[in-house]
Parts: C-alpha cells; sequence; structure tokens
C-alpha cells in the first residue's frame, strides 16, 4: 500500500460519489456508520453532504461470528439508529472492506430495526481477500496487501492509514 495516502482526499472523492448517487434517489438517504473506523469516516462525508437525517451508528459486537478467535470486546456501544430504517435509503459507511463478514454483520443489526428500500455500502479502503459476496458501491481506494498485512485506519481526529502485520 503506498505510504502517501491522503486519508482526506479519499473522503472527499467519496463524497462527489456518493453525490451522485444521492441526487438519484427519490428521498434524502440516511447515513449509518460502523463503529469505530466507519464511523469516523461517516462523520465527516455526512458533514460533506448536508444530509439532514441524523447520522446513525451500527455496533456490530454481538453480531460477529468470530467470537472464539478474538474474544468479546470489553466495551461494546450500542447502536444508536434515530430514525425509521423502514422504506428508508440507507448508506452504510466502514473504514476497510476485506472478508465482508463485518458488512454482514452491520446488515443483520439494521434488519433487526426494520425493512430499509435500499443500503448502499460506502468503504475508505477495499482490500480483497472477501469470503462472502459482498461489494461496496463507493470505493476511496483500491490496495493490495501481503498475506499477513492489514490496513489500519488511525484517528479519529486526524485520520491516517497504516499497514500492520497481522500475527501467523
Amino acid at each position: 500500500m503506498p505510504s502517501n495516502i491522503k486519508v482526506d482526499e479519499l473522503i472527499n472523492n467519496m463524497t462527489a460519489d456518493l453525490k451522485g448517487l444521492v441526487e438519484n434517489l427519490a428521498q434524502e438517504p440516511i447515513m449509518v456508520g460502523i463503529h469505530t473506523g466507519g464511523l469516523w469516516i461517516a462523520e465527516r462525508l455526512h458533514q460533506k453532504l448536508g444530509l439532514k437525517q441524523p447520522l446513525g451508528a451500527i455496533n456490530i459486537s454481538f453480531y460477529r461470528d468470530d467470537f472464539t478467535r478474538i474474544g468479546m470486546h470489553p466495551q461494546v456501544n450500542p447502536s444508536k439508529l434515530p430514525f425509521s430504517v423502514d422504506d428508508n435509503h440507507i448508506i452504510l459507511v466502514d473504514d476497510v472492506l476485506y472478508t465482508g463478514r463485518t458488512i454482514r454483520a452491520a446488515l443483520n443489526e439494521i434488519f433487526d430495526y426494520g425493512r430499509p428500500a435500499s443500503v448502499t455500502l460506502a468503504v475508505l479502503v477495499e482490500r480483497g481477500g472477501r469470503e462472502l459476496p459482498i461489494e461496496a458501491s463507493v470505493v476511496g481506494q483500491h490496495v493490495t496487501l501481503g498475506a499477513h498485512e492489514h490496513v489500519k485506519l488511525n484517528g479519529p481526529d486526524v485520520l491516517s492509514l497504516s499497514v500492520i502485520e497481522a500475527p501467523i
């Protein structure tokens, strides 16, 4: 992954792509960020798009399918969806799309709240390695990483991307 990736530029590109999608909808969409990195990105996109509905936040901790490998996160914040999901167009935002399991968990959480008209996925980084048939409509940057590398979003005040070595 190039070390000179500017997160703000990626967010600006994502904003331009999302404006095109938003303009084609009959009603203004609602935006939901996946806790934590996705929420950081969603906060900036929500502001840049000038969306009127409040920003929603999803915590997928209870929907993860890898508890046996990573354990339960000791501090779980609740999801906050201060609007009706039913029949609304949702823009779901995450920082990194990898296997697709985080997005699957977020969709499960959203559908517990109701049935949206549509869900559009926007991610800052798409890195390949999908295990589930999930694809983002808006991507800030596609990256290629080694087998034991992961990309991490650092923030929240100043956002930056770094590549870390995963334990073997």
